[in-house]
């Protein structure tokens, strides 16, 4: 009888032996403020275009008759569509349901090189905003260049239930002081 037992300790030991974990390398790993470049604008930084967005997004909704939330999670991605022009990224703010600002996500304005993006994260946990929060989103360059893509991409799951979807970012605001030369 205590073969058997023995023989079980064997086995089992060679078994947990065997289920080594190793690290998996994943995107999020490394915080995502260690990849912003801050910048600092002094008064000879010439803006040729900027722009201000608004972007809606929904820290949970409704469902069941409006019943029941559904909490998401939230990722606002801002990318740099322009192949060849940095631009800078001067605030992410985001506000609650009642227009209240929750959080402001930069103390320095950040620098995203050409096609290079970043991103900043509300926890699907976070109800600080409601239904109704939103970003803005400021930006600024020196010449003019490919607009931004600004969205949101909000997604929850519970149990064998997933939702997702994206909200867009639009233009409220608008500057473009980039002078072209007439054409002759």
């Amino acid at each position: 009888m205590k073969l058997y037992r023995y023989i079980y300790l064997a086995i089992a030991v060679i078994i947990l032996a065997s289920c080594e974990s190793t690290p998996k390398s994943q995107p999020d790993a490394i915080p995502a403020t260690s990849l912003q470049k801050t910048v600092t604008l002094d008064n000879n930084f010439k803006i040729a275009s900027s722009q201000t967005l608004y972007v809606p997004v929904y820290s949970h909704i409704y469902h069941h008759n409006r019943q029941e939330i559904f909490e998401l999670a939230v990722t606002l991605s801002i990318r740099n569509t322009d192949l060849t022009n940095p631009i800078i990224i001067t605030s992410v703010r985001y506000y609650n349901s009642e227009g209240k600002l929750v959080k402001q996500y930069l103390e320095r304005p950040i620098q995203l090189d050409a096609l290079a993006s970043t991103d900043f994260f509300i926890n699907r946990n976070d109800s600080s905003g409601g239904l109704g929060a939103n970003f803005i989103v400021e930006w600024v360059a020196q010449t003019e260049i490919s607009e931004p893509i600004v969205e949101a991409v909000m997604i929850g799951t519970d149990f064998q239930q997933g939702i997702s979807f994206i909200s867009p970012g639009r233009v409220i605001k608008s500057q473009n002081n980039y002078k072209r030369s007439p054409l002759k």
